[in-house]
């Protein structure tokens, strides 16, 4: 198999985007995820494959309450603050819209929607663990918005 016409290939599996968010004791962190997916009618679990680089990763596995942002094509200037990371001395929510849920669940208000969830169980097959998590609630805020679809030129890379 030639390693990089498999990436190539892989690269045009179709994803969403969506901010992973936690709010723990107010510290708020988050990042960019591509790689998210529904895998059980009941109860309604998803997966999504997370770097232990990634802010939120040791909250979300200790089973904190995290919410997954589904990014639309209504609005997305938000996303310029995920997209390549941030500095911790600036967080993006000191300039994003944003409200928390009862249970502190972080739900950004240009998003289609959020899921909060909780960890359920993880695996680690490569260099990303995979966890699993059960969706607690969920929130539509932009009903008619078109999900942003994204493809990328290589499986390689982000």
């Amino acid at each position: 198999m030639n390693k990089k016409d498999a990436a190539k290939a892989i690269g045009h599996i179709p994803s969403g985007l969506f901010i992973v968010a936690t709010n723990v004791g107010g510290k708020k962190e988050a990042y960019l995820a591509s790689w998210v997916q529904q895998v059980s009618f009941d109860p309604l679990l998803i997966s999504i494959a997370i770097s232990k680089e990634r802010p939120g990763y040791e909250e979300i596995l200790s089973g904190s309450l995290f919410t997954v942002n589904v990014v639309g094509e209504h609005e997305m200037s938000y996303l310029k603050y995920f997209w390549s990371g941030y500095d911790p001395s600036d967080p993006p929510f000191d300039k994003i819209e944003h409200s928390l849920t009862e249970a502190g669940g972080i739900v950004i208000k240009e998003a289609k929607s959020v899921l909060e969830c909780r960890l359920k169980e993880k695996v680690h097959p490569g260099d990303h663990e995979i966890i699993i998590a059960e969706v607690i609630s969920s929130y539509t805020l932009n009903e008619g918005a078109s999900i942003k679809v994204h493809t990328r030129p290589s499986g390689l890379d982000y």
